[in-house]
């Protein structure tokens, strides 16, 4: 591979290029689900190619190939050098790349079971036990069950003389019951969480950590009982968020709302762009004191927890949000001199060899309080405990948002009371941030997993993490139509 890549760098420096670098990825994805008693999808996916980047006359290029050889290099490179040329003859100010990285490393996800290497009956035997219990009530009329799998090797060779060998897992696993009744009203319960279950960068052992089959009768209950349980009622509450929820209000009110890229109005697709403008920076309330937002892509187990980005930065942590204040942005280093960063943050990214880099959401999480949940619950007196994203929408400038959630339990007198189906809330997110006044403590603390996260034109996945703790947030609208 260091052959080829040499090849990239020394063909571009000899047409011209200012800056190249070469990301050559070996993937493996593999993909198994249950369906009702049925195999639902069984897939295994290869695939060997490169992404070449190019600086020339101040303007990008790109091209990708899967044709490992010197010519087959030659060709993807005059390709991109050609892109770049065409595109400075409009070119409106050159790239400004910030920091030089030279790096020399290798770097591998911690695994303790290679999950390729795991027979795919051993896998269908735990989805199938799952699927029968999920669907001894009959009212459960859909049950699914799924795991995922991907090895990605990643070496990066960049013109100013990095060389990057980096080998990264991730993996998931999770299913969800559908109750229906008589009449035809449909609920859902999901297991560990609704976005595909749990996923993180670890081995099989993840799947064998998890209570998977343990936990099916009460997500089957849980399913049923909510058919004839209470709504949500509409109004003002003050609501407790379980992390199964918060990993996506993080996710979209502040991961999606700082990726500079967005703020700066060059990415807008997908509900994009940002509130979050650059005068914000360093002075803009957007919570209560209390709360912290970390971007972290060396935690633990994190879905965004690499050793370089693909820009070949190393990972990192910063504050995006410190004691309520907005302190920084998720950058890479095409943007970082925009808002005066003399680095980049590390978040450059891109899905697969075939696709250019662009900035996206770490693992950003909201640190932990002091708070047990049992006081927390009592200290509230009436309100709203809601779990499990059901549904979300935000508009495009990441402020006005609605989401649903699988379910949620009364508040009443201090104690957890009735299940409510449907619950919804709604908020503008400075105010909403700013109304939470108290977080749970570090052992109440959780890492949850995005593997889907959409973004850019043509589109591109991308995973990350969210953690956080049951917070409060006072006074908030819920309920349907409130």
């Amino acid at each position: 591979m260091k052959d080829l890549a040499l090849h990239c760098i020394d063909t571009a420096n000899s047409l011209g290029a200012s800056y190249s670098d070469i990301r050559i990825i070996e993937q493996t994805d593999e993909d198994i689900a249950t369906y009702n008693g049925a195999v639902g999808n069984i897939g295994l996916r290869k695939s060997l190619g490169y992404g070449i980047r190019v600086i020339c006359n101040g303007a990008w290029g790109f091209a990708s190939n899967n044709v490992m050889t010197p010519e087959g290099i030659e060709k993807t490179t005059a390709r991109a050098v050609a892109i770049a040329k065409a595109s400075a003859t409009t070119l409106k100010e050159p790239v400004k790349l910030a920091g030089k990285e030279v790096h020399v490393d290798t770097w591998r996800t911690p695994v303790l079971i290679d999950p390729f290497d795991v027979p795919v009956d051993q896998k269908f035997d735990l989805l199938f036990a799952i699927d029968h219990e999920l669907r001894k009530d009959t009212r459960i009329r859909m049950a699914s069950a799924s795991m995922g799998f991907t090895r990605e090797h990643q070496w990066l060779m960049t013109s100013e003389g990095s060389w990057i060998d980096q080998l990264l897992y991730r993996g998931g696993a999770g299913y969800q019951a559908m109750a229906v009744d008589d009449s035809g009203e449909r609920q859902v319960r999901s297991y560990p969480s609704s976005h595909r279950g749990q996923n993180m960068t670890m081995g099989y052992e993840l799947v064998e950590s998890l209570p998977l089959l343990e936990e099916a009768p009460r997500i089957r209950e849980e399913a049923v009982q909510l058919l004839s349980a209470d709504p949500c009622p509409s109004g003002k509450a003050d609501i407790i968020l379980d992390p199964t929820q918060l990993c996506l209000q993080i996710h979209e009110s502040v991961g999606h709302a700082t990726e500079l890229d967005r703020v700066l109005g060059m990415e807008a697709n997908f509900a994009g762009t940002s509130f979050c403008t650059t005068e914000k920076k360093g002075n803009f309330r957007y919570g209560s004191d209390i709360v912290n937002l970390v971007a972290d892509s060396t935690v633990p187990n994190g879905l965004a927890t690499i050793g370089y980005d693909d820009d070949g930065v190393p990972a990192q942590r910063w504050h995006i949000v410190r004691n309520g204040i907005f302190e920084n942005y998720l950058t890479n280093r095409e943007l970082a001199h925009v808002v005066n960063d003399d680095r980049s943050r590390g978040c450059n990214r891109a899905m697969g060899y075939q696709n250019v880099p662009i900035v996206r959401i770490t693992n950003l999480s909201l640190m932990p309080g002091e708070w047990d949940f049992d006081d927390l619950v009592a200290d509230t007196g009436d309100g709203i405990y809601m779990m499990n994203n059901r549904s979300w929408s935000i508009d495009q400038r990441r402020l006005n948002f609605q989401f649903g959630c699988e379910l949620a339990y009364e508040i009443k007198d201090g104690n957890l009371g009735r299940m409510l189906k449907n619950p919804t809330y709604q908020g503008i997110t400075p105010k909403f941030w700013g109304s939470c006044d108290a977080i749970c403590g570090q052992d109440h603390w959780q890492l949850w997993g995005v593997p889907n996260c959409g973004k850019g034109q043509p589109m591109q996945t991308a995973e990350m993490s969210h953690g956080s703790a049951p917070a409060r947030f006072r006074n908030i609208t819920v309920g349907v139509g409130s």
